[in-house]
């Protein structure tokens, strides 16, 4: 989608500190970071939201990305969030799916 932030940094027009990537995910650093780790996974292709998903290989292939970025990080010894935001009341605000994984600090709950 030609005005998506997430599908402008999946085709390198705008620039992303890139962890991790595969031919079908991407996962970078979130440039209004929230915890000492907050990446940002996304799909290669443009899908809007979780509800958008319509392969389970797909889905499988974005979780192993986030399995990735927590073993690259060493998050899973002191634990990890990760949290998908869904339509406006959820707090989606790119309408591209995204995952973020967040650690190497203490998570309050309730998150909102």
């Amino acid at each position: 989608m030609s005005d998506c932030l997430f599908c402008k940094i999946v085709d390198k027009s705008i620039p992303a500190k890139i962890v991790l990537e595969s031919d079908e995910w991407l996962a970078f650093e979130d440039i209004d970071a929230k915890a000492p780790v907050h990446i940002l996974l996304i799909p290669k292709q443009h899908i809007a939201d979780l509800h958008s998903v319509n392969t389970s290989g797909l889905f499988e292939s974005l979780m192993k990305g986030v399995s990735k970025v927590i073993t690259h990080f060493n998050l899973q010894e002191n634990g990890y969030r990760v949290v998908t935001n869904q339509g406006k009341d959820g707090g989606q605000a790119v309408f591209h799916l995204h995952f973020h994984i967040f650690g190497k600090r203490k998570m309050s709950w309730p998150p909102g």
